[in-house]
């Protein structure tokens, strides 16, 4: 448990790092057959963002963890990653395609935990 809150914060601070915004934490721990503890949900504003935010996530994990995610999907097109550390899984998102499948209220049963956007 204390191995996903670290991990949880190391991805965020990845997240921060390249200004990621709209960062969600949606604790699953209490939901019965989910595939993982958290979804961490964010997005940025261009496919280049959306990339750079993908590898400083994945940067910052492998370099204070030594972890390194078990897949990674969707980089290429840079719409929307998704990095699966096992008990983590990340999403990052451009805007619209966030608000398309909005992840949040489909796991309404999810404590939700709110960041706020760092200028």
């Amino acid at each position: 448990m204390e191995e996903t809150k670290k991990l949880v914060e190391l991805v965020t601070k990845g997240i921060q790092d390249k200004k990621g915004r709209g960062i969600v934490i949606a604790d699953l721990s209490k939901i019965d057959g989910t595939i993982c503890r958290n979804f961490i949900i964010c997005q940025g504003n261009s496919p280049q963002q959306v990339e750079a935010i993908a590898e400083s996530v994945s940067d910052y994990v492998r370099e204070n963890a030594g972890e390194k995610a078990v897949n990674c999907a969707g980089l290429g097109n840079n719409q929307w990653v998704a990095i699966d550390f096992v008990d983590v899984i990340v999403h990052i998102f451009l805007p619209e395609v966030r608000e398309f499948y909005d992840l949040e209220h489909l796991w309404e049963d999810a404590k939700l935990t709110y960041l706020p956007d760092i200028e």
